[in-house]
């Protein structure tokens, strides 16, 4: 999946719905501008970002990372992904060299979104958004900062937080980590 049908998808969304780029601002908080440079670039915004966007046009946020937007509208009671069909997103740029696996991209209309994330060994960004989140080490070291707290993840250990607390993680040791993040947003309307 690469960052273009991202930013593609985020435009289909919006136009189908008949939001403006001004009206998007206003319900995502941040500038015209800067939702017009994200639509022109091909580059995917930070996931935080992706996240609040999603959340203003009323999908989930692995719904603007599928190949093809699929039915909005579509009541799916179950969801069965197998390892083969799990939407793989890799970026080096916006995404900050995460990878991210979603797990449940075909359910429409759901709190959660779970996802397999091999974070970067670099620092990255912070991320701060609405919601919860539950992360799982499956594999390898991960530090995990949290506010001004640090704390180091070997695989077994679990960390749930609140997201609005600004955050961010890394990847320690001779290989990247694993992790099984899920993160809640509240009710979407």
């Amino acid at each position: 999946m690469d960052e273009a049908r991202i930013v593609r998808n985020i435009r289909v969304v919006r136009r189908a719905k008949g939001i403006t780029l001004e009206e998007l601002a206003k319900l995502t908080g941040l500038t015209k501008g800067y939702l017009s440079k994200i639509e022109r670039s091909g580059k995917a915004p930070p996931f935080s970002t992706l996240n609040r966007i999603a959340m203003a046009l009323g999908v989930d946020v692995t719904f603007l990372l599928m190949e093809e937007a699929e039915d909005l509208e579509e009541d799916v009671k179950l969801v069965l992904v197998r390892k083969d069909q799990r939407k793989v997103v890799t970026t080096k740029g916006s995404l900050y060299g995460y990878q991210y696996e979603a797990l449940a991209h075909a359910k429409p209309g759901k709190n959660m979104e779970p996802y397999i994330i091999t974070p970067a060994f670099e620092e990255t960004a912070v991320f701060q958004h609405e919601g919860e989140e539950f992360l799982y080490v499956l594999e390898g070291t991960h530090e995990f900062i949290y506010g001004d707290q640090r704390y180091i993840m070997e695989e077994g250990d679990c960390v749930y937080f609140d997201s609005e607390v600004p955050h961010t993680g890394r990847s320690l040791g001779p290989k990247r980590a694993k992790l099984l993040a899920v993160m809640y947003s509240y009710k979407r309307k």
